[in-house]
């Protein structure tokens, strides 16, 4: 069973937006399991720079449609954008610096990560813009 799962109301309306979420999901659902398993450190410190860099291109991707839409909270969207990049970069760092691994920690990090900005960001920007053709 995985740590997150995809929720019809993560969907912003634009496909492949929407698809790279469900990508998301999966990367940290994946990440998790190489963690809690006897991946090794260096491993799991490499999956978490994938995951950044998938990450890093689907904001990027997200802030092109935005702004292609006029979408009116942009400067909102991305600026929370950087703070999700600024806190997975810190999970990493204490996840690297950490002797003991705490499994119920990350689980609860990663979460509150990816739900908080779906819940409120992605939820306004599904509101805004509804489904659009690609």
């Amino acid at each position: 069973m995985g740590l997150l799962h995809w929720e019809s109301r993560y969907s912003v309306g634009i496909a492949a937006v929407d698809h790279e979420h469900r990508e998301l999901v999966e990367l940290v659902n994946r990440l998790y399991v190489e963690a809690t398993t006897q991946g090794s450190k260096d491993a799991v410190l490499d999956f978490f720079g994938d995951l950044f860099k998938a990450i890093s291109a689907h904001f990027a991707l997200e802030e092109r449609f935005m702004r292609e839409r006029g979408y009116d909270h942009l400067v909102q969207h991305k600026n929370d954008h950087e703070r999700l990049l600024d806190e997975i970069r810190d999970i990493m760092d204490d996840f690297e610096a950490s002797d003991r691994f705490d499994e119920r920690m990350l689980a609860q990090r990663l979460d509150a990560w990816f739900s908080r900005h779906f819940e409120t960001h992605d939820a306004r920007l599904h509101n805004a813009l509804g489904a659009h053709p690609e």
